[in-house]
């Protein structure tokens, strides 16, 4: 078995595959996720002094925006090592179980906010494991549920980490039956709290605060003690508490008891009533945990440097090496034969794109995460997608915003490539001869626009190519241009995502750009039959202009189009002068009557007219077929009719009434309500007109808990209360917009 472990890792490799780690980080906002991140760092001896969010200068969070605002926007990748120790008093009592083995763990910081879904979703298809961070004061939060459901979407396996304990109202228990009711997770705690809430005032200890953990495999406890004395490295392992070991003994039944559920061996040894000590114990949860069948639960204090070695532990302990998950699964391209690629350095190279990013210094990065395989610098790299390769100029790894040159890559790793042309986010990179597409990361449909235009013309062209590389990079910001209205449109996840990329337009591009509301493409149309006359007459000496053609419009059927028919008889108008009224007639139609917008579902037969020997041409023809149809249009009735949304919302069964008030404030029309899995489905009709902003809407309706989507449905009459409004604001447009 030995032999056969070895053989999957070549030998020039530092760090073997089952001392490899690729974990993310993902939480709700403000969970703590970049605290916890750079304190890690801190004590993997990546950084020497401890960065901190609100003074903007943690490693993960190195764009401008993210430290001005102290969130995270972008996922950072990072690489650092750590070595379980028994190094401190007591501690040699602890069974760890990889003591004294480097292990080198990639760590991916992701975004908790929902604008930037994608980055979350992105970085979990790439992981083999995640820490989720949860906030011991506010426990289960929506968009913990979010990246709750993405990781499990992905199928990785996950520890969770009650961060923040040393809050007032820190509480453990309820943190974990959070996770145990609104994400039906299989949650134990491996560690318990000594103590909740802060552990000193105004510099002085008080008692009964959140000191340190209980080891509920070992049974013992580690103390960090009050306050944060040098950095938290400083700590004791010792015998629990007399008042805390009852507490103690209950957990770790419990946890054998749930682990036994699902673990042969353990449940052997319970029925055998055989003592189970520490090193089966964690073997079964490790085994566990990798098969997502149980969630190891941690508690500590990220800021306060309590328990984060602990936390790194555990991420050695539980959480899978790139050989404990399933090996990728692909597609042959164009076929539906599916192709495995184990995790194994002596196997063709196959790696997946997660991540492109512009960097200052050196150009356009790729992340990409090998599965298979190994990729030195000079070699040649294929993308089944483009069929095209390339050769590989300059790989490294990114330590934060550091950047540090490497020689070659290894199955498990987690790298950058530099300046590959022409590739998307989810492409495979691979060998020439492994033809495999693993499947990319799925991303969600854009959920607000904004119309946005320049403010020089110098920013123009700028403009279009900082957008473009925007839209590289974040495959859930679209631009595009609206034909109907001429402006030039950006999409994306949320006004913050939207407010996130023309801030970087402006400092990465140096583009001034100004936003505002996206026009709205209404309709026009008529309600009766009518007829009308078009006469274009001109005489000023010698050879004049003369065109004359009467018309009559009547309703199509709803979504039959325009429809227009020569019924000339007996010559009143010459065959050769038709084409030229009809083609006056349709593009009077497309640039509207009544307020400039185009006319949909109405019939127009040309009936009769007169012409002149001498004066007639094509251009007076045309004029006349304009004239007629805009006569017509007037006495058949004209109505303005507006784009009309299917909107489906999906909402926590206590928000229905607000959000049903909000659709009604919006014109919007209910067609049903139904119950699915806990949750309420809306279905409604909703003018698009309303629909601006709504994503925010519905996020502060419903504290963030519900999602929609929307999709167009049909156009319907404007009411006389908003036909005003719009009348008005055309009438103020130059008379020749098409």
């Amino acid at each position: 078995m030995e032999d056969n472990k070895k053989s999957v890792n070549a030998p020039g490799r530092q760090y073997t595959m089952e001392r490899t780690r690729n974990i993310g980080i993902a939480a709700h906002i403000d969970a703590g996720k970049t605290t916890t991140t750079e304190r890690i760092l801190f004590y993997t001896g990546l950084i020497h002094k401890i960065g901190d969010v609100d003074d903007g200068n943690t490693v993960t969070d190195w764009m401008e925006q993210e430290k001005e605002r102290g969130i995270t926007i972008t996922s950072a990748a990072v690489t650092c090592f750590w070595t379980q120790k028994c190094a401190k008093p007591g501690e040699n009592e602890i069974y760890k179980a990889f003591n004294n083995v480097p292990h080198r763990i990639n760590i991916i910081d992701t975004p908790g906010h929902v604008d930037f879904t994608a980055e979350v979703e992105r970085s979990m298809r790439v992981l083999d494991g995640a820490v989720a961070v949860f906030c011991g004061v506010a426990g289960v939060q929506p968009q913990s549920e979010t990246v709750w459901r993405q990781a499990t979407k992905y199928k990785v396996p996950r520890i969770a980490f009650v961060n923040k304990m040393d809050r007032i109202g820190a509480n453990f228990e309820n943190a974990l039956n959070d996770m145990r009711t609104k994400l039906r997770a299989y949650a134990f705690p491996v560690f318990l709290p000594l103590g909740a809430g802060p552990s000193e005032v105004e510099g002085k200890p008080v008692t009964g605060g959140f000191e340190g953990v209980i080891d509920v495999v070992n049974q013992k406890a580690v103390n960090w003690g009050p306050g944060e004395a040098n950095e938290g490295l400083n700590y004791e392992v010792t015998e629990i508490p007399a008042e805390h070991q009852e507490r103690a003994k209950a957990a770790l039944a419990e946890l054998i008891d749930a682990v036994s559920n699902k673990d042969d061996e353990i449940a052997n040894l319970v029925l055998e009533e055989k003592p189970i000590d520490a090193p089966t114990l964690k073997a079964a949860i490790r085994r566990l945990t990798c098969k997502i069948e149980l969630v190891p639960v941690l508690c500590g204090s990220a800021f306060k440097k309590k328990a984060v070695q602990v936390l790194l532990d555990a991420v050695v302990d539980y959480l899978p090496s790139p050989l404990d998950v399933p090996g990728a699964e692909g597609l042959i391209p164009g076929t539906e034969d599916k192709v495995k690629a184990e995790a194994d350095d002596k196997g063709k190279f196959c790696s997946l794109a997660f991540k492109l990013w512009t960097d200052p210094y050196a150009g356009k990065l790729v992340f990409f995460r090998v599965y298979s395989g190994q990729l030195k610098k000079g070699d040649n790299i294929y993308n089944p997608r483009t069929r095209k390769r390339e050769r590989v100029s300059r790989l490294m790894v990114i330590q934060g915003s550091e950047r540090k040159d490497i020689n070659e890559v290894y199955a498990g790793d987690i790298a950058a490539l530099v300046g590959l042309r022409n590739i998307t986010t989810g492409d495979t990179l691979c060998d020439e001869s492994f033809d495999i597409t693993l499947e990319p990361p799925t991303f969600p449909e854009p959920v607000i626009s904004m119309a946005v235009e320049p403010k020089t013309k110098q920013d123009r062209d700028k403009m279009s190519e900082g957008l473009q590389r925007l839209a590289e990079e974040d495959p859930t910001f679209r631009c595009f241009t609206n034909e109907e209205t001429s402006q030039l449109i950006i999409a994306g996840m949320g006004e913050l995502h939207l407010e996130i990329i023309i801030d970087r337009l402006k400092r990465e591009f140096k583009v001034e750009a100004n936003t505002g509301a996206p026009q709205i493409a209404y309709r026009e149309t008529i309600t009766k039959h009518a007829e009308g006359e078009g006469k274009f007459i001109r005489q000023s000496g010698g050879r004049g202009q003369y065109g004359h053609a009467c018309i009559t419009v009547q309703p199509n059927e709803k979504g039959k189009g325009v429809e227009v028919v020569d019924e000339i008889v007996g010559g009143t108008i010459p065959k050769e002068y038709i084409p030229a009224v009809i083609d006056g007639i349709e593009e009077a139609i497309k640039s509207g009557v009544y307020a400039g917008y185009q006319v949909i579902d109405i019939k127009v037969e040309v009936v009769d007219g007169s012409f002149h020997e001498v004066d007639s041409n094509e251009l007076a023809f045309k004029m006349a077929g304009i004239f007629a149809l805009k006569d017509a249009f007037k006495k058949a009735g004209p109505i303005l009719l507006e784009p009309l949304m299917k909107v489906e919302c999906t909402t926590p069964d206590e928000y229905q009434g607000d959000l049903l008030g909000d659709i009604n404030r919006r014109r919007g029309v209910i067609n049903s309500i139904e119950a699915k899995n806990g949750q309420t489905v809306l279905n409604a009709q909703v003018p698009l007109a309303e629909m601006f902003g709504y994503a925010t809407a519905i996020r502060s309706l419903s504290k963030g808990r519900a999602s929609y989507s929307m999709e167009p449905l049909t156009f319907q009459q404007v009411p006389n209360s908003v036909l005003t409004t719009i009348l008005d604001a055309a009438a103020k447009k130059p008379a020749a917009r098409t």
